[in-house]
């Protein structure tokens, strides 16, 4: 039995970490949950799941759902509960499932405390993978689902075995757009994905390819690769979610349906693989056929974006990031169009850059110019 702790509960992720708990009671118990501000959300959890310690980053609404819980469940408020919960000494595994940069300090937290964290927050490798993985105690398994599909690919191989590493994307809703539609893309077409169901932000972002650009700096950091090795293939079925080039030209391809419950359980159950019970198998018959293609970076520049800040290390990850979510906090409110996004992340990267000493610390400066210098142009 394992005493699960889930940052950002009341998230997709989130929710899909609780139906994987519920339907696996002899391996997991969810000892703790937190979230931002859906108290709501969060009783539900409490009525079916009966953890011992919950949080909510705002203080207000921690006020307003605690008269909620069932009698037992002790409430924690505040920025900082995310870390008091992320270390809990009854806790085992660390399911991080916290959109932005909130993340961080649990993290590293966790981490130091000794903790499997299952990471599902790209952005904790993207601002700091460099100092998180430096960490030398704990252990991070990945849950996103492209990075679960390496993590898979490579069990039990020798680094010099590994010659490259490919990301798959579904493309999105504008795949077959042209660069002129894009242009006039309004955020109700952003959030139509084909495939995932997903936050607003990490849907824009796949709508964008920018999940990609990001997605490629988590995975030079959780697998030591050199950005040379790394590479993005357009896949509308979703059904492979990575591939790993072996030196010998022999090529390990990871399938499974598109449902987040199968990365998951596996991250909370590594190095053993139950039976998964909710999302089923691939069946290779009724897809027919697995597309792959090469991304137009003429139309989707993330790509190129984020290869420039792996190149340039440091803190531009970090500037990477916060200036993309500002900028997609402006395309959502309807204040740019969205090629706007490319553009203003692009030029953060040319004009934040000059913050990192190595620390969180400078990390989190980076991130706040980013965020600065994005809402500060014109559009």
């Amino acid at each position: 039995m394992k005493n699960v702790a889930v940052l950002g509960a009341t998230g997709s992720i989130g929710r899909s970490a609780a139906a994987v708990i519920a339907t696996n009671p002899e391996r997991f118990r969810l000892y703790a949950a937190a979230a931002q501000s859906s108290g709501d959300e969060l009783v539900k959890q409490c009525a079916a799941l009966k953890p011992a310690v919950v949080a909510l980053a705002d203080e207000k609404a921690a006020r307003g759902t605690e008269k909620n819980l069932p009698a037992g469940v002790r409430m924690l408020a505040g920025a900082e509960a995310l870390v008091e919960i992320a270390t809990l000494p009854e806790v085992d595994t660390v399911l991080c499932a916290v959109t932005g940069t909130g993340a961080l300090r649990a993290v590293v937290a966790a981490l130091r405390a000794g903790k499997r964290v299952a990471l599902a927050s790209k952005e904790v490798m993207v601002m700091a993978g460099d100092i998180v993985t430096a960490i030398p105690t704990g252990e991070i398994v990945p849950v996103d689902s492209e990075h679960s599909g390496i993590f898979q690919c490579l069990a039990g191989r020798d680094k010099s075995e590994i010659s490259r590493v490919t990301l798959t994307a579904s493309g999105g809703p504008f795949l077959n757009w042209s660069k002129e539609r894009i242009a006039g893309a309004v955020c109700s077409d952003a959030l139509k994905h084909p495939v995932w169901s997903m936050g607003i932000k990490t849907t824009v972002d796949s709508a964008t390819l920018m999940n990609k650009a990001l997605e490629l700096i988590e995975a030079q950091h959780l697998f030591k690769l050199r950005p040379e090795q790394l590479e993005v293939l357009i896949h509308p079925q979703a059904t492979v979610h990575a591939l790993v080039e072996l030196c010998d030209g022999s090529v390990i391809a990871q399938l499974a349906n598109p449902d987040m419950r199968i990365a998951i359980q596996y991250a909370l159950s590594y190095p053993e693989r139950p039976a998964q019970r909710q999302a089923g198998s691939v069946d290779l018959v009724k897809l027919g056929k697995l597309e792959f293609s090469a991304p137009d970076e003429t139309r989707f520049p993330a790509l190129a974006i984020g290869r420039k800040a792996m190149e340039r290390g440091g803190a531009a990850g970090a500037v990477l990031n916060a200036a993309d979510e500002a900028a997609v906090g402006r395309f959502v409110s309807g204040g740019i169009a969205l090629p706007r996004i490319w553009e203003l992340v692009e030029g953060a990267l040319e004009h934040c850059i000059n913050f990192d000493d190595g620390t969180l610390e400078s990390r989190f400066a980076a991130d706040a110019a980013a965020r600065r210098y994005v809402m500060e142009q014109t559009t």
